[in-house]
């Protein structure tokens, strides 16, 4: 299997097993793929339950992905998406210095068993190896599947609970000390 260095986004890269003969290209994303981009970003997050969680629309995404720090990775076959990679460059206090977060992996379901996922991994790796980033992700705790695929990459999987506060969590802050749920000082 041949791979094509992601600086030419537009580049071949053969991702098919034997007896397979499609040709998988990868390529970054720009404000016209913003449909498709939130096509997929539904699909997984229906996948995983989460839709109700996904607010951002087509125009989010033709403004995201025009910044240079915002980089999504489609692969196609030539005729359809088959998935895509979504990153993002940002500083990371420990390591003193940017880490490459890869906030979806994801290959539509027809696409599945093709090696699209590892070649996807492949172009992410692509990405941070000219600074040498370090590439972090979360993975579900209850996806066996995604981990071992992780783990044959050479990750290394560590438990963390991830948090979010919204704004309707913290909305708390700056009312009355009696409404705080930390309780009176």
């Amino acid at each position: 299997m041949t791979t094509s260095p992601i600086a030419d986004p537009h580049a071949p890269t053969s991702t098919a097993p034997a007896g397979h003969t499609s040709e998988v290209r990868i390529r970054r994303a720009g404000p016209m793929d913003a449909e498709l981009v939130d096509t997929m970003v539904r699909e997984i997050a229906r996948h995983e339950d989460s839709l109700e969680h996904v607010v951002a629309e087509p125009e989010d995404w033709r403004r995201m992905l025009a910044r240079d720090d915002v980089q999504v990775l489609i692969a196609t076959d030539g005729v359809q998406a088959l998935g895509y990679a979504s990153t993002t460059r940002r500083l990371n206090l420990w390591l003193a210095q940017d880490v490459l977060a890869l906030d979806d992996l994801y290959v539509r379901e027809s696409a599945r068993n093709r090696g699209i996922g590892r070649e996807l991994m492949l172009a992410v790796a692509r990405l941070a190896a000219p600074d040498g980033l370090t590439v972090v992700w979360g993975a579900r705790l209850d996806n066996d599947s995604a981990h071992r695929f992780y783990r044959r990459l050479g990750a290394r999987l560590h438990t963390k609970v991830v948090a979010a506060w919204d704004p309707e969590g913290y909305a708390w802050v700056g009312a009355d000390e009696a409404e705080s749920p930390l309780g009176a000082a």
